[in-house]
């Protein structure tokens, strides 16, 4: 059986707030160490029957960056819940949710 492995390393400043986020993958294409500045796991608790969440993202990380993160995410979002569900209605929404938010933010660096 193959396996894959990723991992993260998180440089903190003394008030444990990140400055530096790394990471690598066994399966990326470029080998090694790559900066990022944002990282957004979710992780289902199939005990818990809930989701566990690790948000972090880089001092340097400007309020612009982080609102396109997101939007990206759930742009994303709505393209694995069709995959994984087959359910059009509501990746569809989630689509449409996207689309209002990306020309909100449109407006706001204009």
């Amino acid at each position: 059986m193959k396996t894959s492995e990723i991992r993260f390393k998180v440089e903190l400043d003394n008030e444990h707030i990140p400055e530096k986020i790394v990471w690598e993958a066994t399966d990326k294409a470029n080998q090694g160490l790559q900066e990022t500045k944002a990282v957004s796991l979710s992780i289902w608790d199939n005990d818990a029957k809930e989701t566990l969440k690790l948000d972090l993202w880089t001092k340097d990380m400007t309020v612009a960056e982080m609102k396109r993160f997101y939007l990206d995410i759930i742009g994303g979002l709505a393209q694995s819940l069709k995959t994984s569900t087959n359910d059009d209605y509501m990746a569809e929404e989630i689509k449409n949710a996207c689309i209002r938010l990306g020309e909100y933010l449109k407006k706001q660096t204009t």
